[in-house]
């Protein structure tokens, strides 16, 4: 086995050298490429996720609109909702339960919502029974999450 020039191979306070081995060689470059391909499968799990969630957002169509140009319906506009306070969407109409909830849509809060909004929200004016699947809701919330207070897609 061959060995390459001496490598700082460790920063303790002090400095130390090695020879490294090709095989040490190797399995690090090896390391390196296999951590650097997890990361964009990573990043683009995330993005098939908000693409299935498109889909997933169907039945949220029939009382909300997203992205430009969209307008109050039965229920508000999505645009911006991931970190809005509840309740707060200029120009609709909230019950007092969901206005007055205190809720921050955050991820986790949102998720929770939507699989069961009476449960969260009691005496809220939607009506929707609650999306059950996990995997569908956290589909729509990467979905919602791409979309600005504008309507527009976040780079």
């Amino acid at each position: 086995m061959r060995t390459s020039e001496p490598t700082l191979t460790r920063l303790d306070g002090i400095c130390t050298f090695s020879r490294v081995t090709e095989e040490e060689d190797r399995v690090v470059r090896i390391g390196v490429v296999a951590v650097t391909l997890l990361l964009a499968m990573a990043g683009s799990a995330r993005a098939q996720d908000a693409a299935a969630g498109e889909k997933d957002f169907v039945v949220c169509r029939a009382c909300h609109q997203i992205g430009p140009g969209a307008k109050s319906a039965v229920g508000p506009v999505l645009n911006g909702v991931i970190g809005r306070k509840a309740g707060t969407y200029p120009g609709y109409t909230y019950s007092d339960a969901n206005r007055d909830s205190g809720l921050v849509w955050t991820p986790e809060e949102l998720d929770k919502y939507l699989a069961s909004p009476q449960t969260v929200v009691p005496h809220t004016k939607m009506i929707f029974p609650g999306l059950k699947d996990e995997k569908k809701r956290k589909n729509v919330i990467a979905f919602l999450e791409q979309f600005g207070p504008d309507g527009e897609k976040k780079q």
